[in-house]
């Protein structure tokens, strides 16, 4: 009797610990999968990424946007974005800013928020274009090509962002390179968004090339609108 009662018991206590290993192995193998796609996006970029003195000239800065506060002023991690595109733009090397970003609500708008930075630090009104359906990294590069037929460019953004935005804008055929924009923000500011953005980074990383290999569109299109006319040769 004593027997028959324990041999179930065995059977069960088996079955859990293979169903437990098995989902132990799972997501071991998710994990080295995802730090893997996320280490290789990291190498990648690295030839590609230079400072503002070094970078190559190109015909385009495309800015990413990031968050506004309620008050209308930049956070300063787009701060350092704005700025930055700013500079490239002073030195020579680009002759437009895409600013590109969230106006998906009538009371939040990325892009016109940047575009009065950018006028404040002395950027002509008729070298600033808008993309206000930049939702996402994947948004704003397939738009950028598209619809404001962009075809090399520097993209500016935070170093732990700016190889998964290389990522995408060349995996869509957008021949880019890359400058960081890490200046303005406190040191302990700065160390936090560092370590939520390389955490953020890893998921984002995996879902913009899954966008890719899908061929996924942005949630928005439209009539194209080119930058440049195309008689004008790109530089580089």
């Amino acid at each position: 009797m004593r027997i028959s009662i324990l041999a179930p018991l065995r059977f069960i206590w088996r079955k859990k610990r293979l169903i437990a290993l098995t989902l132990t192995g799972l997501a071991t193998l998710g994990v080295l999968s995802v730090g893997g796609l996320r280490f290789y996006s990291a190498v990648r970029a690295q030839p590609q990424i230079y400072t503002l003195e070094t970078v190559p000239e190109r015909p385009v800065a495309i800015i990413f946007g990031a968050s506004v506060l309620p008050s209308g002023r930049l956070s300063a991690m787009l701060a350092d974005r704005v700025r930055m595109g700013v500079e490239l733009y002073h030195a020579g090397k680009v002759r437009a800013l895409l600013l590109t970003g969230d106006n998906s609500q009538e009371t939040y708008n990325e892009p016109e928020a940047m575009r009065r930075y950018a006028l404040e630090l002395g950027v002509p009104d008729s070298a600033i274009v808008l993309d206000y359906a930049g939702f996402r990294t994947y948004d704003s590069c397939y738009r950028a090509r598209d619809i404001f037929q962009v075809e090399q460019a520097i993209l500016v953004t935070q170093a732990y962002h700016l190889d998964r935005a290389l990522l995408t804008c060349n995996g869509l055929g957008v021949e880019s390179i890359g400058v960081a924009a890490d200046a303005m923000r406190p040191t302990g500011y700065a160390q936090r968004s560092l370590v939520t953005g390389q955490i953020r980074e890893l998921a984002a990383t995996v879902a913009s090339v899954v966008d890719l290999l899908i061929h996924r569109q942005p949630t928005f299109l439209g009539e194209p609108l080119p930058i440049f006319a195309r008689s004008e040769a790109p530089l580089g």
